[in-house]
């Protein structure tokens, strides 16, 4: 895998930040705003479905099934990134091969979200272990179906981009503005986040004025 160079800080400066964060950063900037900000965390159907998902993944360990080392509950980190998480499983073959597996809920399809992250696993271990890694894999569950994701131009080096705009964001405490969509519901931080009202700052104004008001 390979990336245009980008201006990062020296190792030891980036605050660490959950590997996570990106796949939520490239869904909805606000989204991730609103967990790594301001520190909201709120669950809901899809999330507790989504925990019961990775709970074997998460049982940390290994096993050799059919000549391939899987590694459950993988710590992972970069430094240069200033990023850190787990990788559900990672597939050690005969040959030294290392390949990232994310877990996903739904069927089959592809999000550039799920590709990041999963690259962003890939980067993280490259760093750790010295090695090149140009591809990995998302399980979905509800389909029971594997997808590979290749790690080839501009995968790698929009991952690098949001894993900079996150530290960024962090860094000036933005908040970007709400833009609702159909999906806005289904997410675990709507009722926080307000799309509804909160996509314009002068309804968003009025609406934090009435709600002082009517205290």
């Amino acid at each position: 895998m390979k990336s245009e160079t980008t201006n990062w800080k020296s190792p030891g400066e980036l605050e660490v930040l959950p590997l996570s964060l990106l796949n939520d950063f490239l869904y909805c900037s606000r989204r991730a705003a609103l967990k790594l900000v301001e520190g909201w965390r709120s669950a809901n159907e899809h999330t507790v479905r989504g925990t019961i998902v990775h709970d074997h993944a998460d049982l940390s360990g290994y096993e050799v099934v059919k000549g391939v080392t899987l590694h459950r509950a993988l710590p992972i980190w970069s430094e240069r990134l200033g990023l850190s998480g787990k990788c559900d499983i990672v597939e050690q073959w005969s040959h030294g091969a290392l390949v990232p597996v994310e877990f996903k809920l739904g069927r089959r399809r592809e999000w550039d979200n799920d590709n990041a992250q999963l690259c962003a696993q890939a980067l993280c271990l490259e760093e750790m272990f010295g090695c090149e890694i140009p591809s990995g894999a998302i399980f979905h569950v509800a389909s029971k179906r594997r997808r590979e994701v290749v790690f080839d131009a501009p995968l790698p080096n929009k991952t690098e981009e949001a894993a900079s705009s996150l530290h960024a964001m962090l860094g000036a405490k933005q908040m970007p503005l709400a833009v609702f969509k159909p999906a806005c519901e289904e997410c675990s931080l709507y009722e926080i986040c307000l799309p509804r009202g909160t996509k314009d700052p002068q309804r968003a104004n009025r609406l934090a004025r009435e709600a002082l008001m009517s205290d």
